[in-house]
């Protein structure tokens, strides 16, 4: 088996949007650099992802030096938001729990409307105190993440998705498959591992930087939506609950809290620690 290493870095300037795919990427406590600092929601207040609006997945955020994202989607035009001046915030929810966030201005407003008809906002978390606190079931005291799902990142391994792609093409849905490995968004990617061998991580070091593996990630119907196309189909949630599920959830991937700052690189020689 050849020895593991960092395969590449995806980093999601807005959550739910497309991701990027750096050479490297910032390590910070709360994710990598960049990654959902930006979130869009609703006329209620509440954070929008795939979940229902899958054509978000088709919207791209391209980042600025600072902070700031340029908006675009075929058929809008490109839009430049700079980080918004944290002068007040406004309450948002993501998943039931409430989060202060700044609000951009009314240019990306208008944009986000248009594109996704409704009524929307753009909203940014910068300030540490500001951020989320992880799981208390599966943190550490002071563990924090910004607008990603649960933890600060997620990791899945190329190996797990060739065998969970031979699964799928047995199944009643083959022709679904093989899925990419964007259908579930990490933001490390890790060949020359055993497949499912992640299962049995606790803590892994990426590079120059130390991880600890809180949890597997359980899957959503995002999982099941074509990112270049916004369509949705039954793989890989059909497959996963028949072959992959623990606690009630279907799994792929594990969650990551970092253990210190640095930066990930891709070709980065990943070791199993524990």
């Amino acid at each position: 088996m050849p020895t593991p290493s960092l395969r590449s870095v995806h980093v999601h300037p807005v959550k739910a949007m497309r991701a990027l795919a750096p050479a490297e990427a910032e390590v910070q406590p709360w994710g990598l650099a960049g990654d959902r600092r930006w979130a869009v929601v609703d006329a209620a207040g509440k954070v929008v992802t795939q979940r229902r609006h899958p054509r978000m997945a088709l919207a791209t955020a391209e980042p600025l030096p600072g902070g700031g994202v340029v908006l675009s989607a075929s058929g809008h035009p490109p839009l430049t938001v700079e980080v918004p001046h944290p002068s007040s915030t406004v309450t948002v929810e993501i998943f039931d729990k409430p989060v202060e966030a700044v609000p951009a201005g009314p240019g990306a407003a208008g944009w986000l409307s248009a594109y996704l008809e409704g009524e929307f906002r753009l909203v940014h978390m910068d300030a540490p105190e500001h951020r989320r606190p992880v799981d208390p079931d599966f943190a550490l005291p002071g563990e924090t993440v910004s607008f990603a799902d649960g933890y600060p990142l997620l990791v899945a391994t190329t190996s797990s998705l060739d065998a969970l792609n031979s699964l799928i093409a047995q199944g009643d849905h083959a022709h679904e498959g093989p899925l990419p490995m964007n259908r579930f968004r990490p933001n490390l990617v890790i060949e020359g591992a055993a497949p499912w061998a992640e299962d049995g991580w606790t803590r892994l070091a990426v590079g120059e930087v130390t991880f600890r593996v809180a949890r597997p990630c359980g899957r959503c119907v995002v999982t099941t939506t074509n990112q270049l196309t916004a369509e949705r189909g039954k793989e890989p949630l059909r497959t996963l609950a028949r072959h992959r599920k623990s606690d009630g959830r279907v799994i792929f991937g594990q969650n990551l809290v970092p253990e210190h700052t640095g930066t990930v690189r891709v070709g980065d020689e990943v070791k199993i620690l524990d």
